[in-house]
């Protein structure tokens, strides 16, 4: 099976991502051998700029991969084996009000979480939903790897809306990127490592991390957190704001020693001591433009003005691009190797809604993932996940009826607003904000 080699479109083609995506394919392909790859965008610009990047670094680098770039939605998804999914409806500006507008109401502005994040998921449910219709028109039996965000409100109206669907797969890197880390706090591969995980994306717990022999490594780990604090895996890479982010997993440490959190976490357990970090005037996405967004894109313009990438420092293979590749070639070629992926919980956390979109550590192989039970969990986390899906799920609702009431109720739910005159406010500024990107709210 391993000389099957798959097409492959990557949606977002002209995201900041996608030169680490395409780098991690060359440095996989023997793990993952490819015929054909496009990149689809409907920003011609920004996809022109990727896409004649693209162009060099495979010529280079495996020159009998056919490499091509469109804005044509029939040329994107016309056979092809998979779909890598990671899309931005609104763009930058949109995630600057994502981020802003709750600031402006005294409540944590950020891309997934909270009204950001609620923000977000109504806008991306709609084009979700019609490209997975244009992939099944054009490519009826391909895999849709999605890591579009918010992966949780995306996760759950994806199998809202087709429920029968089985090759869409929800994936996130923010495990993974937790595992590097912790795995270089004790000298250890990460990919030896066995986790076991629950929660809902961006709100989940490590309870074990196995080693080859059995091992639980998890108690020290947290030990050296505890006594020396917590970096990323790759600090020198990031932002300030992720440095800090990493930081707090000592403070939640502290409070709850039982497992390891998910960095996402913070957010609802201190949205006070959170928000009180935030600058209203700027935030995140003025830090990505600053930092990431600019540096990409002006060295694939070096790149594709010298003619080549050998002298790149700049785009690499990270934890997101891996985690994409070794993903597909799993399902692929039946690897059946574990990773930590969104399914339908069906009783995989026995104490959970049947309906809720669970994250949890599966096995993956050519008949998609087959996750590993859980049981129950205590109370504390129990009351967490369900006031958390119920905030995800009337999100959703809101969107399928098109209901003021539920996206009213879904903001008065979510940890970070809790207060429903705040909740109205936030929710009239965000309808104003996002028109035409919203169904209207009735």
């Amino acid at each position: 099976m391993m000389n099957k080699k798959s097409k492959i479109v990557l949606v977002g083609g002209g995201s900041t991502w996608t030169p680490g995506i395409l780098k991690a394919m060359t440095t996989h392909l023997k793990q993952f051998p490819l015929e054909k790859i496009t990149l689809y965008d409907i920003d011609e610009e920004r996809q022109k700029v990727i896409g004649e990047f693209a162009k060099i670094l495979f010529k280079e680098e495996a020159p009998d991969v056919k490499v091509s770039y469109t804005t044509d939605e029939k040329e994107a998804y016309t056979d092809v084996d998979f779909v890598f999914c990671q899309m931005r409806t609104g763009g930058f500006e949109m995630r600057d009000k994502d981020e802003k507008i709750p600031l402006q109401h005294g409540v944590i502005g950020q891309e997934t979480c909270g009204p950001g994040g609620f923000a977000y998921g109504l806008r991306s449910i709609r084009d979700m939903e019609k490209m997975v219709k244009s992939v099944r028109q054009f490519s009826p039996d391909a895999w849709i790897l999605n890591y579009t965000n918010p992966a949780a409100i995306v996760a759950l109206a994806l199998d809202k809306i087709f429920p029968k669907e089985d090759k869409v797969l929800n994936i996130c890197d923010q495990p993974v990127n937790l595992l590097r880390s912790f795995a270089s706090l004790i000298d250890f591969d990460a990919n030896d490592f066995e986790p076991v995980y629950f929660g809902l994306n961006h709100y989940g717990w490590f309870t074990h991390l196995y080693d080859q022999t059995g091992k639980d490594r998890m108690p020290e780990i947290k030990e050296i957190i505890l006594n020396g604090g917590f970096r990323p895996v790759d600090a020198e890479q990031r932002d300030q704001s992720w440095l800090d982010t990493y930081a707090m997993v000592e403070d939640m440490l502290k409070d709850f020693p039982e497992y390891l959190p998910n960095t996402y976490l913070q957010y609802y357990l201190y949205p006070e001591y959170k928000l009180s970090k935030m600058d209203p005037n700027r935030t995140r996405t003025d830090e990505v433009r600053e930092g990431r967004e600019t540096k990409v894109f002006n060295e694939c313009r070096r790149i594709v003005e010298n003619g080549t990438a050998k002298d790149s420092s700049v785009v690499h293979n990270d934890a997101h691009g891996d985690m994409m590749v070794e993903v597909a070639a799993s399902i692929a070629h039946n690897l059946r190797k574990t990773y930590v992926v969104m399914v339908r919980n069906n009783g995989i956390v026995s104490n959970l809604p049947n309906d809720s979109m669970v994250e949890v550590a599966a096995s993956l192989g050519a008949n998609g993932p087959h996750p590993y039970a859980v049981g129950e969990i205590d109370t504390f986390y129990k009351g967490l996940i369900e006031s958390q899906h119920a905030y995800e799920k009337l999100t959703v609702e809101a969107y399928m009826e098109e209901s003021y009431t539920k996206a009213l109720q879904a903001l008065t739910m979510n940890r970070t607003v809790v207060d429903a005159k705040k909740a109205r406010k936030l929710l009239d500024a965000l309808i104003e904000a996002n028109k035409g990107y919203w169904p209207e709210l009735n």
